[in-house]
């Protein structure tokens, strides 16, 4: 099966291919025979006889830092008809121009597999929909109320608060149990971000890592543990956390085995949940995860490899 597949993501001269996962996908893609096109969002275009349109570059990828991608003419695609897979892997944040583009490829459902389903990526960003599983959760405050934080942390001790569409650790603050400086950052947060903030009790746990456990088409994949780096408590790569191998607990595994068949039948075919501690679950991503080619390097695996062999079996 040769197929055409179109990959929606950032400009390919800007990534780092050795932890890169839309270019591991690109490669397994490519090495499979598939043609491979890199468009950015920013091209898409609804046509006035509601074609979705695409302007798009045949690229060849390569595992050479530096040389890592060649690309062909610019091209006019039809994403409905030119097309067979549509890759939706351009990074968060998760704003308007990120709900406008799942909106617009949501039209060419019947004709073109989009991965992730986009209708179901609108409706799943990754601190909202980990909210239905909240029995796996850490204690969870969603709100503006500088008030209600109090209450909360008064209960709970030490606390963490988040932008609740942020991604990559960034902007993540942690606020000890006395309190110090809360009403002046939450002031900051409601100035800076319209929507409630997420607010979760700390986790000493977070010491001995943050597990990424992926998920292809609603079964374990695999996952790494990434610790923070030093004078951290992110434990991020993109923060300076570090990946080391892991094993998974049973907890993790009951977590997994309860996400798993929402996940497949929501169309959402490569996730990536994050779990502390053995137990509790604080992420469910599906925007655009990562992780596969730290987990392919520490257990021999091709999750790549079984993304497409999902992919394939869909059509």
């Amino acid at each position: 099966m040769t197929l055409r597949v179109a990959v929606q993501m950032d400009p390919l001269h800007s990534i780092n291919i050795t932890g890169d996962s839309s270019f591991a996908l690109m490669l397994s893609a490519q090495e499979r025979g598939h043609e491979i096109y890199h468009y950015d969002v920013g091209s898409l275009s609804l046509d006035e006889d509601d074609r979705l349109i695409a302007h798009a570059v045949p690229v060849t990828v390569q595992q050479v830092a530096g040389d890592h991608y060649k690309a062909g003419e610019k091209r006019r695609l039809d994403l409905g008809r030119d097309i067979d897979v549509v890759l939706m892997r351009q990074d968060p944040p998760f704003d308007m121009g990120y709900i406008t583009a799942t909106h617009l490829l949501e039209r060419i459902e019947g004709e073109t597999l989009v991965v992730n389903n986009p209708r179901s990526v609108r409706n799943a960003p990754e601190k909202v929909m980990v909210l239905d599983y909240r029995r796996f959760m850490p204690p969870t405050l969603v709100t503006r109320s500088v008030e209600e934080v109090r209450t909360f942390q008064k209960k709970h001790g030490a606390i963490v608060i988040k932008p609740i569409h942020g991604n990559g650790g960034k902007a993540i603050f942690r606020v000890s149990e006395e309190g110090e400086n809360l009403g002046a950052l939450f002031e900051v947060f409601n100035q800076t971000w319209p929507e409630p903030h997420m607010v979760q009790a700390f986790l000493p746990e977070v010491a001995k890592g943050d597990k990424r456990i992926v998920l292809v088409d609603g079964e374990i994949a695999g996952a790494i543990n990434r610790r923070p780096g030093e004078g951290e408590f992110r434990s991020n790569l993109a923060v300076g956390g570090y990946a080391e191998k892991t094993e998974l607990t049973e907890t993790e595994r009951e977590i997994c085995a309860a996400l798993g068949p929402e996940l497949k039948r929501l169309g959402l075919i490569f996730v990536g949940i994050d779990v502390i501690g053995g137990k509790w679950l604080t992420e469910i991503n599906v925007t655009s995860p990562t992780g596969i080619v730290a987990i392919d390097r520490f257990n021999g695996t091709d999750t790549a490899g079984m993304i497409w062999d999902a992919i394939e079996a869909r059509l």
